[in-house]
């Protein structure tokens, strides 16, 4: 049988290349070795204040781009996490089994508390186990992580080992599936963070429906460095975080972007990377259209995914409420 692996992407804001590459893509390609589930989750979207209507387009943008990537809903379910109720009533459960120490030190909490003073929301520190519950419902096997996410995962790991050793067998203790190089990609204007959605300044990150003229001054204006050499050092990260873009897109590996790009400059790696970059997200964001033009069938698509996930999520769910006392 196949190992099943569980994923899921926020809706708390437009997607990136970062998880075009660092996720979507990588998805698209397990769909012939594993069962999949994938979730637009946007239950975890809601640990901070989100505009009601912008959460719904964006869940319905994200359901459309993972479409547009090439998931297809005949090899594995995309389902919207809030459509099966599962999710919440097992992270009640393991919230139940968790304990304060472990989810206060969680970095994410940490630093997103960190800004909040006294008004921390409990669903940012209870983040944690909603996400254990996400995994340890299906009996995901695998789970593609990246760094950001191995503390959650080496705690949904802890529960589960809890909660068997208490009850006996119950849940499969996943594993992580972590990225292969370049997969992680930088900010384009401080080349040593994470290019992450919801940063402040905008002007670093490349959002997958972003237009071409856009996409062109973000990347021609992005960070190098004064050395003047393209070399695939950590010496340079703004550099080496453009040649990863271009080597993933591309097709190529480092040493063949590195062999592309020799003898050239700056100039012509941006320029470059920026046309592997429109090649690959201008006919995506087409597609992702035609998709959102079609809001019946994307309901079709999400409503036989939830029904599908429920049918999974129920026999777990049913041998935890048993195990831990619940009349059935």
């Amino acid at each position: 049988m196949k190992k099943r692996i569980f994923s899921g992407i926020q809706p708390s804001g437009d997607l990136t290349i970062g998880n075009y590459l660092g996720a979507l893509r990588n998805w698209v390609n397990f769909q012939d070795n594993y069962e999949t589930l994938y979730s637009i989750v946007d239950l975890h979207a809601i640990t901070v204040k989100q505009d009601p209507e912008l959460l719904r387009e964006r869940t319905l943008t994200n359901l459309s781009l993972y479409l547009a990537a090439g998931l297809d809903p005949e090899k594995g379910l995309l389902f919207i996490q809030s459509h099966v109720p599962e999710h919440t009533e097992l992270a009640w459960i393991l919230a139940c089994h968790a304990y304060m120490g472990e989810l206060s030190r969680m970095v994410q909490y940490k630093d997103k508390s960190a800004k909040l003073g006294e008004s921390i929301p409990t669903g940012l520190f209870n983040y944690p186990t909603l996400m254990a519950a996400d995994i340890l419902l299906y009996q995901a096997e695998l789970v593609p992580v990246g760094e950001d996410q191995s503390q959650h995962l080496e705690l949904t790991r802890d529960l589960a080992i809890r909660f068997n050793n208490a009850y006996g067998k119950t849940f499969t203790v996943p594993k992580g599936h972590f990225n292969p190089f370049g997969a992680k990609i930088y900010d384009l204007q401080n080349p040593t963070a994470s290019m992450h959605k919801s940063a402040e300044n905008q002007n670093g990150i490349i959002f997958l429906m972003e237009d071409e003229k856009s996409i062109r001054k973000k990347v021609s204006r992005s960070v190098t460095d004064s050395l003047g050499t393209i070399a695939y050092d950590d010496a340079q990260p703004g550099v080496k975080n453009l040649l990863n873009i271009f080597a993933l897109l591309s097709g190529k590996t480092i040493d063949e972007a590195l062999l592309h790009f020799d003898g050239k400059g700056y100039k012509e790696l941006k320029e470059d990377v920026t046309e592997v970059l429109l090649g690959e997200l201008l006919p995506l964001q087409k597609r992702t259209r035609d998709f959102l033009s079609d809001p019946e069938e994307l309901r079709k698509i999400y409503t036989k995914g939830a029904q599908k996930a429920r049918e999974l999520a129920k026999p777990t769910l049913d041998d935890v409420k048993q195990k831990v006392g619940f009349v059935l």
